[in-house]
């Protein structure tokens, strides 16, 4: 999986912010003050190039979105983690270990009922 850098992950949150929706380049450089159209249009084809945004072209106006969702995005982050690690199961227990009553509930309810994510509650 692709680490972001911190210019990346700005103009991913702005793109995961819309998830399932199209955005221009200047709808993404118009959330980020201080940075320039063509600077953002950069970081938009390079995340591209990294598997993380597609676009459409419609004339001459570029459309973007996210190829996955955010969650999707971290939890591949997770599995490249434990692909490191030369015993998954310890890393897995250590995890377990240090994640709150309420996250490790999410976790449960995962395993025992495996299927489509469910949002997370804020806590």
């Amino acid at each position: 999986m692709v680490r972001l850098g911190e210019l990346e992950r700005r103009v991913m949150d702005i793109v995961w912010a819309r998830f399932g929706c199209e955005l221009t380049g200047r709808d993404v450089a118009g959330q980020l003050p201080g940075y320039a159209y063509t600077t953002v249009l950069t970081v938009l084809t390079r995340l591209e190039n990294k598997g993380l945004v597609r676009h459409q072209r419609d004339g001459p106006v570029h459309h973007y979105s996210s190829t996955a969702s955010r969650e999707s995005y971290i939890a591949s982050l997770m599995h490249d983690a434990l692909d490191v690690s030369s015993d998954r199961g310890a890393a897995l227990v250590r995890f377990a270990e240090t994640v709150s009553p309420a996250e490790a509930d999410v976790l449960r309810r995962a395993l025992d009922h495996p299927g489509p994510a469910q949002p997370s509650r804020r806590r």
